[in-house]
């Protein structure tokens, strides 16, 4: 494996991590509605802001989310383009398995109808 592949690997593996929460995917699935704050984002949980904070930097180490600067606040964004890298791994497999399948379905269908001879 080049540096290269090794990179995304760890990336994908931060990113996979980090989305192993309820409470990050649930921050995710908020953000990609829109760009929100700190506070604004603790607000729907039940736990510290501290808390919330915490699973803000998780997301953000994986290459989830960004935080900018505006004013005195720092918005979350959401990264799309990690998620898009996900996404494309997952595709990848899904094919492969649908392949296998219809390999399968085409030799079940020979066996249930076989050619007279």
């Amino acid at each position: 494996m080049n540096t290269q592949e090794g990179d995304i690997t760890d990336q994908l593996s931060q990113a996979f991590s980090a989305l192993a929460d309820p409470t990050r995917r649930d921050i995710v699935a908020r953000l990609a509605i829109g760009d929100a704050t700190l506070s604004q984002l603790a607000e729907h949980y039940s736990v510290s802001i501290q808390a919330v904070s915490k699973h803000l930097s998780v997301l953000e180490k994986a290459g989830l989310i960004s935080r900018g600067r505006k004013a005195q606040t720092r918005p979350a964004h959401l990264e799309a383009d990690a998620l898009t890298d996900m996404t494309a791994w997952i595709e990848r497999y899904r094919v492969r398995a649908e392949q296998r399948y219809a390999r399968l379905d085409a030799l079940l269908a020979e066996l249930d109808n076989p050619e007279p001879d």
